[in-house]
């Protein structure tokens, strides 16, 4: 049987499937609430631009999070895909250490 992995999933979708679609929120709308242009708010939803800690702190103020949740997501995205790129190579390239 083969093992099936799973996308990473950028912060901007979690953004828009949990917390703007439930309240039908618009980006237009969430980046004058944040005070950000509604470009920014739109390339994070489609996945084309990261969540930086200016727009976490604003999320979180928002949304009553905290700013963690959202650097996280953006570090676990950064990280999975990282992975996927790299990981065979630095496999290849890197020995562990040993004692």
């Amino acid at each position: 049987m083969s093992e099936k992995k799973l996308l990473p999933v950028h912060p901007g979708e979690i953004l828009f499937e949990d917390f703007l679609k439930p309240t039908n929120m618009s980006a237009k709308e969430l980046a004058t609430a944040l005070k950000v242009s509604g470009d920014e708010i739109t390339a994070i939803i489609n996945g084309e631009k990261r969540i930086e800690a200016n727009i976490a702190l604003r999320l979180a103020r928002f949304f009553g999070t905290s700013e963690e949740v959202w650097m996280n997501l953006q570090s676990r995205y950064d990280l999975d895909v990282a992975k996927d790129s790299l990981k065979e190579a630095i496999e290849r390239e890197v020995l562990p250490f040993k004692v």
